[in-house]
């Protein structure tokens, strides 16, 4: 007896591929990946995992922050499109993690910029991450409380 196999090919749809440029990001325990569309515009330019960049952080503060690389190179919102895929850690090494990424696209978007974005800081990874526990302590650094008697 032969048995029988299917194949089973999806017809895609042929999706104009639209030309972005990517940058990676990373902080603490968060990696993110961010592509930069110059000419696609929607409704929200920011999304981060498919969502919205102003649900997905609703601390004002991260907002601002996310959205100063495209201040540094006076970038309009209306004119390009922002998408992050961003895990791991949390909300605030996200946004961090997604604001390097986004300022390494805008680099190899417009290499002139550099020079902008170099100054403000956003070009800079925050290497420090959680110190591990060593064996004996209770925490990376603390001993237990010691008792004389």
């Amino acid at each position: 007896m032969a048995k029988e196999t299917k194949s089973t090919t999806k017809t895609s749809t042929a999706r104009k591929a639209e030309p972005y440029f990517e940058g990676i990001g990373r902080r603490k325990e968060a990696i993110a990946r961010v592509r930069f569309y110059p000419a696609k515009a929607q409704k929200s330019s920011i999304l981060v995992n498919e969502r919205d960049y102003k649900s997905y952080f609703p601390i004002l503060r991260l907002q601002i922050d996310l959205a100063n690389p495209l201040k540094a190179v006076r970038a309009v919102p209306e004119k390009f499109g922002v998408s992050a895929l961003v895990s791991g850690g949390g909300l605030t090494a996200q946004e961090e993690a997604i604001r390097l990424g986004l300022a390494r696209a805008l680099i190899k978007f417009s290499p002139e910029a550099r020079k902008d974005l170099k100054v403000l800081g956003l070009l800079s990874r925050d290497a420090r991450v959680v110190e591990r526990k060593k064996y004996g302590l209770r925490k990376a650094r603390r001993a237990t409380q010691w008792k004389k008697r």
